[in-house]
C-alpha cells in the first residue's frame, strides 16, 4: 500500500495563496442510503466527488471505489515523478487516474452480480499556486465563485444538456424535464471512459465548488452565489448550501466540496505550482 505521507516532499506550500477545504455529504430528504462520495487529499491538493448509480448498494460501491482509485492512481504518478508543471502532464495524469478507476469499477460490475450495471459520475479538482484543473464525467459539476459571480466551469454530460445545446429546450424548460437525471457519460459502465479536463486561473478570494446534482438540481445559480457571498466560514457556507437544497425538497443525495483560496498579503506575488521541480 502506498504511504501517502511520503508524498509530502513532492509538494511545497505556496507563499501567496493558501487553500482551505470543506466537504459534506447528506442523504437528502427522500433517499435512505447515500450514493455520493467525496475525498480531499491536502498533500496532493486534490479534491474528488462522485455520485453513484446502480441497484442494491452498487451506486455507493461505485462512488467509493472511484474516489479512492482516482486518488491512489494520481498519487502513484506523483511518486513516480511523472507529473510536472506542464499542462499536458497534468491532464495526462488526471485522465489516467480516471481510467484506472473506470477499469476497477467496470471489472467489479462484470464479476459481481449484485454490482451489475453500476457506475458513477466524477468531478475532480487539482490545485496549483495560481491555477487549478477540473476534470469531470457525467452531471456532477464544478463552479468557480469570484467577486460576486458564480461560473459553471463544467458542461453536463447529460441528455438534457444535449437537448439544450441542440436548441430543443431552453434552460427554463429544462427545469421541468422528465429527463433531468439521464447522463450520457458515466464512469464504470464501459471499458473506456473519457474525462474532460480544463484549466483555470486561481486568485485569492476564489471559491471552487464541486457538487452532485442533489445540490445543482435543487438550487438556482443565483441562490448558490448568494450563499457563497456571505462572510460566514467556509464550513458554514457549505452547510448552508446543503440545508438550502434540503429545504427546496432534498430529492437526492447532496454532496458538496468547497475550496477557498486565501491570500497572504505579506508574500511577494509569484507564479508556479505546488509541485517541486
Amino acid at each position: 500500500m502506498l504511504d501517502f505521507l511520503s508524498l509530502t516532499p513532492f509538494f511545497k506550500a505556496p507563499t501567496d495563496i493558501s487553500l482551505e477545504y470543506f466537504s459534506f455529504l447528506d442523504p437528502g430528504k427522500t433517499r435512505q442510503n447515500n450514493e455520493d462520495a467525496a475525498l480531499i487529499d491536502e498533500s496532493l491538493a486534490l479534491c474528488i466527488l462522485a455520485d453513484g448509480m446502480g441497484g442494491y448498494n452498487a451506486g455507493e460501491v461505485a462512488s467509493e471505489m472511484t474516489v479512492r482509485e482516482v486518488r491512489d492512481e494520481f498519487a502513484r504518478w506523483v511518486a513516480a515523478g511523472q507529473v510536472s508543471t506542464r499542462d499536458q502532464d497534468i491532464r495526462r495524469a488526471l485522465i489516467a487516474s480516471a481510467q484506472r478507476a473506470n477499469q476497477v469499477v467496470y471489472t467489479a460490475a462484470q464479476r459481481v452480480p449484485e454490482y451489475a450495471g453500476m457506475g458513477t459520475t466524477l468531478v475532480v479538482a487539482l490545485y496549483g499556486m495560481d491555477r487549478f484543473w477540473i476534470g469531470h464525467i457525467g452531471d456532477s459539476r464544478g463552479y468557480r465563485y469570484r467577486e460576486g459571480k458564480l461560473e459553471q466551469i463544467t458542461r453536463d454530460h447529460s441528455l438534457l444538456q444535449d437537448q439544450i445545446d441542440a436548441g430543443l429546450l431552453t434552460p427554463e424548460e429544462a427545469k421541468f424535464s422528465i429527463h433531468r437525471n439521464l447522463v450520457t457519460r458515466a464512469l464504470g459502465v464501459e471499458p473506456m471512459v473519457s474525462l474532460d479536463v480544463s484549466g483555470h486561473d486561481l486568485r485569492a478570494g476564489d471559491v471552487v465548488l464541486l457538487c452532485s446534482d442533489g445540490l445543482s438540481d435543487m438550487l438556482p445559480d443565483a441562490q448558490i452565489a448568494a450563499l457563497l457571498s456571505t462572510a460566514a466560514p467556509l464550513s458554514a457556507q457549505g452547510r448552508a448550501l446543503v440545508d438550502a437544497a434540503n429545504a427546496a425538497g432534498g430529492r437526492d443525495n447532496i454532496a458538496v466540496v468547497l475550496t477557498k483560496a486565501h491570500g497572504v498579503p505579506s508574500a511577494p506575488k509569484r507564479s508556479g505550482w505546488l509541485f517541486k521541480r
